[in-house]
């Protein structure tokens, strides 16, 4: 578990607004042929804010029905209740799910206490695993080395998705707590930068849209076959930046559409893209896909 890139898989919706789940399936299978090791529901680009708690469960249900136990199923936590986070958790793990993803407080500032009080009412609610989400610069509040100190006390706090933005967290978590717990690096343009420094895993954006090639770059790195790597990863850098712009989930759902792996369709307030915003984001992504690199036999490392 948490070893391996997990897609932050997108909420496929029909042209009526309704969970596409035909769609999501297809793009499910392409990951699952790629090779990644688990999947993430929920999450920032699974428009979390803007599903209903039967449209998260659907989710959930639907997909442990369609991984088969090939891979972990992990739901993202992102509420703004302690009380509803525990029941999301234990909701999860009826339905099948193998892991939580999780947030700190949502709408509210936490302070050092009520962050860890927060994480640890979850991780005593449920065996699930849990990893924490620490995305100071999007979420506003930072899991910081001494409230991880604390969550240590916590067997099922297990991982976490480092999405600072600085790179050299990695080294300090390690540095600091040993492999207490794993790290996964959660932003695509670092992502390579994090695995040399010692992430064990990626909760990978632009996979969505480019399956095979981000599960490349991780195994290439494991197996030390870093130029190899380099290689598929400067190609890959001018997508990659599609991850960290606010309009992340239409940037990425318009790659998958012209990867053939998904549709535009987003949720209100969301709007898909138009006009010189579209053709740019569209250039980008059509170079790319006119670029593709040769991939080597990254399945057998």
């Amino acid at each position: 578990m948490w070893n391996g890139v997990y897609p932050a898989l997108t909420t496929k919706f029909t042209a009526d607004d309704k969970l596409d789940y035909s769609l999501f399936s297809k793009n499910l299978k392409a990951q699952l042929d790629a090779g990644v090791e688990g999947v993430v529901l929920g999450g920032t680009l699974g428009e979390s804010s803007v599903l209903s708690n039967d449209e998260k469960f659907g989710l959930v249900k639907y997909t442990v029905e369609q991984v088969a136990g090939k891979v972990p199923v992990v739901l993202n936590i992102a509420e703004g209740s302690t009380r509803d986070a525990v029941q999301l958790a234990i909701t999860a793990e009826k339905l099948g799910a193998k892991g939580l993803m999780m947030l700190p407080p949502m709408r509210y500032k936490s302070d050092h206490r009520e962050t860890v009080e927060f994480y640890k009412a979850v991780a005593t609610s449920t065996p699930l695993p849990i990893m924490v989400y620490n995305n100071p610069v999007d979420y506003k509040v930072e899991v910081t080395l001494d409230m991880f100190e604390e969550l240590a006390a916590f067997p099922t706090i297990q991982a976490v998705k480092e999405s600072t933005r600085d790179v050299s967290n990695v080294t300090r978590m390690i540095n600091r707590f040993g492999d207490r717990f794993k790290i996964l690096t959660g932003v695509d343009p670092l992502a390579m930068e994090s695995l040399l420094m010692g992430a064990v895993g990626w909760v990978a954006g632009l996979v969505c849209a480019f399956p095979a090639e981000t599960v490349a770059i991780y195994r290439l790195v494991k197996a030390g076959k870093i130029e190899e790597a380099r290689k598929i990863y400067r190609w890959f850098m001018p997508l990659l930046d599609l991850d960290i712009h606010a309009k992340l989930v239409q940037y990425i759902k318009l790659a998958e559409a012209e990867a053939g792996l998904g549709s535009e369709f987003v949720r209100a307030p969301r709007l898909t893209l138009v006009g010189q915003e579209r053709e740019r984001i569209l250039k980008v992504i059509r170079t790319g896909i006119a670029n593709r690199p040769k991939l080597p036999d990254y399945k057998q490392l």
